[in-house]
Protein backbone atom coordinates (compact mmCIF):
# COMPACT_ATOMS: atom_id res chain seq x y z
CA UNK A 1 0.00 0.00 0.00
CA UNK A 2 1.45 3.37 -0.93
CA UNK A 3 1.49 6.35 1.39
CA UNK A 4 -1.09 8.17 -0.70
CA UNK A 5 -3.74 5.42 -0.65
CA UNK A 6 -4.77 6.39 2.86
CA UNK A 7 -5.26 10.05 1.98
CA UNK A 8 -8.71 11.55 1.33
CA UNK A 9 -9.57 11.63 -2.41
CA UNK A 10 -10.72 15.24 -2.22
CA UNK A 11 -7.93 17.65 -3.19
CA UNK A 12 -8.52 20.18 -0.41
CA UNK A 13 -8.84 17.50 2.27
CA UNK A 14 -5.73 15.76 0.97
CA UNK A 15 -3.73 18.98 1.09
CA UNK A 16 -4.88 19.63 4.66
CA UNK A 17 -3.77 16.16 5.82
CA UNK A 18 -0.41 16.54 4.08
CA UNK A 19 0.11 19.94 5.69
CA UNK A 20 -0.68 18.55 9.15
CA UNK A 21 1.68 15.63 8.57
CA UNK A 22 4.50 17.95 7.50
CA UNK A 23 3.89 20.07 10.59
CA UNK A 24 3.99 16.91 12.72
CA UNK A 25 7.38 15.90 11.32
CA UNK A 26 8.77 19.43 11.54
CA UNK A 27 7.79 19.67 15.21
CA UNK A 28 9.28 16.26 15.94
CA UNK A 29 12.56 17.19 14.27
CA UNK A 30 12.74 20.45 16.21
CA UNK A 31 12.35 18.55 19.50
CA UNK A 32 15.05 16.06 18.47
CA UNK A 33 17.41 18.92 17.63
CA UNK A 34 16.90 20.55 21.03
CA UNK A 35 17.43 17.27 22.87
CA UNK A 36 20.62 16.65 20.86
CA UNK A 37 22.05 19.88 22.29
CA UNK A 38 22.17 18.22 25.71
CA UNK A 39 21.93 14.44 25.25
CA UNK A 40 24.73 12.83 23.26
CA UNK A 41 23.84 9.88 21.03
CA UNK A 42 21.18 7.43 22.27
CA UNK A 43 19.13 8.13 19.12
CA UNK A 44 17.05 4.98 19.43
CA UNK A 45 16.29 5.69 23.10
CA UNK A 46 15.26 9.29 22.39
CA UNK A 47 13.03 8.18 19.52
CA UNK A 48 11.33 5.51 21.63
CA UNK A 49 10.61 7.91 24.50
CA UNK A 50 9.24 10.57 22.14
CA UNK A 51 7.08 8.00 20.36
CA UNK A 52 5.64 7.01 23.74
CA UNK A 53 4.93 10.67 24.53
CA UNK A 54 3.25 11.20 21.14
CA UNK A 55 1.10 8.14 21.83
CA UNK A 56 0.07 9.62 25.17
CA UNK A 57 1.78 6.72 26.96
CA UNK A 58 4.35 6.15 29.67
CA UNK A 59 7.87 4.79 29.30
CA UNK A 60 10.17 2.77 31.56
CA UNK A 61 13.89 3.37 30.97
CA UNK A 62 16.22 0.62 32.15
CA UNK A 63 19.98 0.99 32.29
CA UNK A 64 22.95 1.10 34.63
CA UNK A 65 23.66 4.35 36.51
CA UNK A 66 25.34 7.22 34.73
CA UNK A 67 23.89 6.73 31.25
CA UNK A 68 21.87 9.96 31.30
CA UNK A 69 18.38 8.56 31.87
CA UNK A 70 17.42 11.32 34.29
CA UNK A 71 19.09 13.95 32.10
CA UNK A 72 17.13 12.74 29.08
CA UNK A 73 13.78 13.01 30.84
CA UNK A 74 14.59 16.46 32.22
CA UNK A 75 15.73 17.64 28.77
CA UNK A 76 12.55 16.35 27.14
CA UNK A 77 10.47 18.32 29.63
CA UNK A 78 12.45 21.46 28.75
CA UNK A 79 12.04 20.97 25.00
CA UNK A 80 8.31 20.31 25.41
CA UNK A 81 7.77 23.27 27.77
CA UNK A 82 5.84 21.12 30.24
CA UNK A 83 5.67 21.20 34.01
CA UNK A 84 8.18 18.70 35.34
CA UNK A 85 8.50 17.00 38.72
CA UNK A 86 11.08 14.46 39.83
CA UNK A 87 10.31 11.87 42.49
CA UNK A 88 13.26 9.98 43.95
CA UNK A 89 11.88 6.60 44.93
CA UNK A 90 13.31 5.22 48.18
CA UNK A 91 12.22 2.44 50.57
CA UNK A 92 10.80 4.96 53.05
CA UNK A 93 8.75 6.86 50.47
CA UNK A 94 5.02 6.79 51.26
CA UNK A 95 2.05 6.94 48.84
CA UNK A 96 1.03 10.36 50.19
CA UNK A 97 4.50 11.64 49.29
CA UNK A 98 3.50 11.04 45.65
CA UNK A 99 -0.21 11.76 45.43
CA UNK A 100 -0.55 14.42 48.12
CA UNK A 101 -2.68 14.50 51.24
CA UNK A 102 -5.32 16.46 53.11
CA UNK A 103 -3.93 18.88 55.67
CA UNK A 104 -5.72 20.86 58.38
CA UNK A 105 -5.87 24.62 57.76
CA UNK A 106 -7.86 27.50 59.16
CA UNK A 107 -10.43 29.17 56.92
CA UNK A 108 -11.11 32.96 57.08
CA UNK A 109 -13.67 32.41 59.85
CA UNK A 110 -11.14 30.61 62.03
CA UNK A 111 -12.61 27.14 61.59
CA UNK A 112 -10.31 24.21 60.95
CA UNK A 113 -10.97 22.45 57.66
CA UNK A 114 -9.22 19.88 55.50
CA UNK A 115 -7.47 21.17 52.39
CA UNK A 116 -5.89 19.01 49.73
CA UNK A 117 -2.15 19.53 49.26
CA UNK A 118 -1.18 18.16 45.82
CA UNK A 119 1.85 15.89 45.61
CA UNK A 120 4.57 15.85 42.92
CA UNK A 121 2.48 13.61 40.66
CA UNK A 122 0.54 16.75 39.73
CA UNK A 123 2.73 17.72 36.76
CA UNK A 124 2.76 17.07 33.03
CA UNK A 125 5.93 14.96 33.09
CA UNK A 126 6.72 12.98 36.22
CA UNK A 127 10.14 11.36 36.50
CA UNK A 128 9.86 8.31 38.76
CA UNK A 129 13.57 7.90 39.40
CA UNK A 130 14.68 4.39 40.44
CA UNK A 131 11.05 3.35 40.70
CA UNK A 132 11.90 -0.16 41.88
CA UNK A 133 13.50 1.14 45.10
CA UNK A 134 10.12 1.95 46.66
CA UNK A 135 7.87 -0.62 48.31
CA UNK A 136 4.95 -2.13 46.35
CA UNK A 137 2.56 -0.06 48.48
CA UNK A 138 4.21 3.14 47.26
CA UNK A 139 4.60 1.93 43.68
CA UNK A 140 0.85 1.31 43.56
CA UNK A 141 0.23 5.01 44.21
CA UNK A 142 0.98 5.58 40.52
CA UNK A 143 -1.47 3.01 39.17
CA UNK A 144 -4.53 5.26 39.07
CA UNK A 145 -2.55 8.24 37.83
CA UNK A 146 -1.04 6.27 34.95
CA UNK A 147 -4.29 4.66 33.85
CA UNK A 148 -6.99 7.18 34.72
CA UNK A 149 -4.95 10.41 34.86
CA UNK A 150 -6.47 11.11 38.24
CA UNK A 151 -5.70 10.72 41.94
CA UNK A 152 -8.22 9.73 44.61
CA UNK A 153 -7.55 10.97 48.14
CA UNK A 154 -10.08 10.55 50.95
CA UNK A 155 -12.80 9.64 48.47
CA UNK A 156 -12.29 12.74 46.30
CA UNK A 157 -11.06 12.39 42.71
CA UNK A 158 -8.52 14.97 41.59
CA UNK A 159 -7.88 15.20 37.84
CA UNK A 160 -4.34 15.59 36.55
CA UNK A 161 -3.48 18.21 33.96
CA UNK A 162 -3.11 17.04 30.37
CA UNK A 163 -0.89 15.94 28.81
CA UNK A 164 0.40 13.62 31.51
CA UNK A 165 3.31 11.20 31.25
CA UNK A 166 5.23 9.06 33.71
CA UNK A 167 8.81 8.41 32.63
CA UNK A 168 10.40 5.98 35.07
CA UNK A 169 13.94 4.67 35.44
CA UNK A 170 15.39 1.57 37.03
CA UNK A 171 18.77 -0.10 37.40
CA UNK A 172 18.86 -3.70 36.05
CA UNK A 173 21.96 -4.87 37.93
CA UNK A 174 21.65 -3.53 41.47
CA UNK A 175 18.87 -5.60 43.02
CA UNK A 176 19.85 -5.18 46.68
CA UNK A 177 17.02 -3.43 48.49
CA UNK A 178 14.77 -3.18 45.43
CA UNK A 179 11.20 -4.30 44.80
CA UNK A 180 10.49 -5.60 41.27
CA UNK A 181 7.56 -3.85 39.65
CA UNK A 182 4.38 -5.95 39.67
CA UNK A 183 2.82 -6.97 36.38
CA UNK A 184 -0.06 -4.53 36.80
CA UNK A 185 2.43 -1.68 37.06
CA UNK A 186 4.60 -2.83 34.14
CA UNK A 187 1.56 -3.25 31.92
CA UNK A 188 0.76 0.44 32.25
CA UNK A 189 4.01 1.42 30.54
CA UNK A 190 3.57 1.72 26.80
CA UNK A 191 7.30 1.04 26.21
CA UNK A 192 10.18 -0.43 28.13
CA UNK A 193 13.33 1.14 26.70
CA UNK A 194 16.78 -0.33 27.28
CA UNK A 195 19.49 2.33 27.57
CA UNK A 196 22.83 0.99 26.21
CA UNK A 197 26.37 2.02 26.99
CA UNK A 198 27.63 4.89 24.78
CA UNK A 199 29.95 4.25 21.86
CA UNK A 200 33.50 5.60 21.83
CA UNK A 201 32.66 8.74 19.84
CA UNK A 202 29.61 9.43 22.01
CA UNK A 203 31.61 8.94 25.19
CA UNK A 204 34.22 11.39 23.92
CA UNK A 205 31.50 13.96 23.21
CA UNK A 206 30.00 13.44 26.67
CA UNK A 207 33.33 14.05 28.36
CA UNK A 208 34.03 17.13 26.24
CA UNK A 209 30.63 18.64 27.02
CA UNK A 210 30.57 17.91 30.73
CA UNK A 211 34.15 18.74 31.72
CA UNK A 212 34.37 22.14 30.02
CA UNK A 213 32.94 25.55 30.83
CA UNK A 214 30.07 25.63 28.33
CA UNK A 215 26.65 24.48 29.54
CA UNK A 216 24.09 23.37 26.98
CA UNK A 217 20.36 23.80 27.49
CA UNK A 218 17.32 22.76 25.48
CA UNK A 219 14.90 25.47 24.43
CA UNK A 220 11.15 25.02 24.55
CA UNK A 221 9.79 24.30 21.07
CA UNK A 222 6.44 22.63 21.83
CA UNK A 223 3.68 23.20 24.36
CA UNK A 224 0.99 20.97 25.77
CA UNK A 225 -1.70 21.94 23.24
CA UNK A 226 0.61 21.20 20.32
CA UNK A 227 1.57 17.83 21.77
CA UNK A 228 -2.08 16.84 22.19
CA UNK A 229 -2.78 17.95 18.61
CA UNK A 230 0.04 15.68 17.43
CA UNK A 231 -1.46 12.82 19.47
CA UNK A 232 -4.84 13.33 17.81
CA UNK A 233 -3.30 13.35 14.32
CA UNK A 234 -1.43 10.11 15.02
CA UNK A 235 -4.69 8.38 15.93
CA UNK A 236 -6.10 9.29 12.50
CA UNK A 237 -3.46 7.22 10.68
CA UNK A 238 -4.99 4.26 8.87
CA UNK A 239 -4.22 0.64 9.77
CA UNK A 240 -5.24 -1.77 7.01
CA UNK A 241 -6.89 -4.99 8.19
CA UNK A 242 -4.06 -7.37 7.33
CA UNK A 243 -1.47 -5.14 9.01
CA UNK A 244 -3.64 -4.86 12.12
CA UNK A 245 -4.08 -8.65 12.23
CA UNK A 246 -0.32 -9.08 11.90
CA UNK A 247 0.14 -7.03 15.08
CA UNK A 248 -2.64 -8.88 16.88
CA UNK A 249 -1.18 -12.28 15.96
CA UNK A 250 2.17 -11.19 17.41
CA UNK A 251 0.42 -10.33 20.69
CA UNK A 252 -1.52 -13.60 20.69
CA UNK A 253 1.75 -15.40 19.96
CA UNK A 254 3.04 -14.35 23.39
CA UNK A 255 0.65 -16.85 25.01
CA UNK A 256 1.92 -20.45 25.29
CA UNK A 257 -1.48 -21.93 24.39
CA UNK A 258 -1.88 -19.84 21.21
CA UNK A 259 -1.69 -21.30 17.72
CA UNK A 260 0.67 -18.44 16.82
CA UNK A 261 3.14 -19.22 19.62
CA UNK A 262 6.58 -20.48 18.52
CA UNK A 263 8.42 -23.18 20.42
CA UNK A 264 10.32 -20.56 22.46
CA UNK A 265 7.05 -19.23 23.90
CA UNK A 266 5.67 -22.68 24.69
CA UNK A 267 8.90 -23.61 26.42
CA UNK A 268 9.98 -20.44 28.22
CA UNK A 269 6.96 -18.13 28.72
CA UNK A 270 4.60 -18.41 31.68
CA UNK A 271 2.26 -15.47 30.94
CA UNK A 272 1.89 -13.44 27.74
CA UNK A 273 0.80 -9.92 26.93
CA UNK A 274 -2.52 -8.34 27.82
CA UNK A 275 -4.61 -6.41 25.25
CA UNK A 276 -2.66 -3.31 26.30
CA UNK A 277 0.23 -4.77 24.32
CA UNK A 278 -1.85 -4.71 21.14
CA UNK A 279 -2.96 -1.14 21.83
CA UNK A 280 0.64 -0.09 22.41
CA UNK A 281 1.86 -1.66 19.16
CA UNK A 282 -0.89 -0.11 17.02
CA UNK A 283 -0.58 3.38 18.53
CA UNK A 284 3.22 3.39 18.35
CA UNK A 285 3.16 2.06 14.78
CA UNK A 286 0.89 4.94 13.77
CA UNK A 287 3.36 7.47 15.17
CA UNK A 288 6.29 5.68 13.53
CA UNK A 289 4.49 5.69 10.16
CA UNK A 290 3.98 9.44 10.42
CA UNK A 291 7.63 9.96 11.24
CA UNK A 292 8.50 8.05 8.07
CA UNK A 293 6.26 10.35 6.01
CA UNK A 294 3.49 7.79 5.50
CA UNK A 295 -0.22 8.04 6.25
CA UNK A 296 -0.86 4.34 6.78
CA UNK A 297 0.80 1.72 8.97
CA UNK A 298 3.09 -0.81 7.27
CA UNK A 299 4.37 -4.18 8.46
CA UNK A 300 7.78 -2.61 9.09
CA UNK A 301 6.19 -0.14 11.51
CA UNK A 302 4.76 -3.04 13.50
CA UNK A 303 8.15 -4.78 13.56
CA UNK A 304 9.90 -1.60 14.66
CA UNK A 305 7.76 -1.06 17.78
CA UNK A 306 6.84 -4.63 18.77
CA UNK A 307 9.87 -5.31 20.96
CA UNK A 308 9.75 -2.20 23.22
CA UNK A 309 5.97 -2.62 23.47
CA UNK A 310 6.12 -6.28 24.54
CA UNK A 311 9.47 -6.95 26.26
CA UNK A 312 8.06 -6.03 29.70
CA UNK A 313 4.73 -7.78 29.18
CA UNK A 314 6.12 -11.32 28.95
CA UNK A 315 6.77 -13.29 32.13
CA UNK A 316 9.31 -16.06 31.71
CA UNK A 317 9.00 -19.33 33.58
CA UNK A 318 11.74 -20.85 35.70
CA UNK A 319 13.33 -22.65 32.76
CA UNK A 320 13.51 -19.46 30.72
CA UNK A 321 15.14 -17.53 33.55
CA UNK A 322 17.56 -20.37 34.31
CA UNK A 323 18.72 -20.54 30.70
CA UNK A 324 19.16 -16.78 30.42
CA UNK A 325 16.48 -16.33 27.77
CA UNK A 326 15.55 -12.70 27.08
CA UNK A 327 12.08 -11.49 26.26
CA UNK A 328 13.58 -9.63 23.29
CA UNK A 329 14.66 -12.90 21.72
CA UNK A 330 11.24 -14.41 22.39
CA UNK A 331 9.48 -11.48 20.70
CA UNK A 332 11.84 -11.87 17.72
CA UNK A 333 10.87 -15.55 17.44
CA UNK A 334 7.18 -14.64 17.57
CA UNK A 335 7.58 -12.04 14.81
CA UNK A 336 9.46 -14.53 12.65
CA UNK A 337 6.77 -17.19 13.03
CA UNK A 338 3.87 -14.83 12.39
CA UNK A 339 5.62 -13.18 9.45
CA UNK A 340 6.47 -16.56 7.93
CA UNK A 341 2.82 -17.57 8.16
CA UNK A 342 1.81 -14.28 6.53
CA UNK A 343 4.50 -14.45 3.81
CA UNK A 344 2.09 -14.28 0.83
CA UNK A 345 0.41 -11.18 2.26
CA UNK A 346 3.56 -9.48 3.58
CA UNK A 347 5.40 -10.02 0.34
CA UNK A 348 8.80 -11.04 1.71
Amino acid sequence: MSSTEALPPNGAARAQVEARAREFMDRYRSVRQEIAKVVVGQDAVVESVLVAVLCGGHALLEGVPGLGKTLLVRTISQALNLEFNRIQFTPDLMPADITGTNIVVEDPSGRRVFQFQPGPVFANIVLADEINRATPKTQSALLEAMQEHSVTVAGTIHRLDEPFFVLATQNPIEQEGTYPLPEAQLDRFLFKVLVPQPRLEDLAAIVDRTTGTQANHASAVLNGEQIMAMQRLAREIVVEGQVRDYALKIVLGTHPDSEYAPDAVKRFVRVGSSPRGAQAIILAAKVHALLQGRYNVAYDDIDHVATPALRHRLILNFEGEAEGVTTDSVVADIRSRVREAARPQVGV
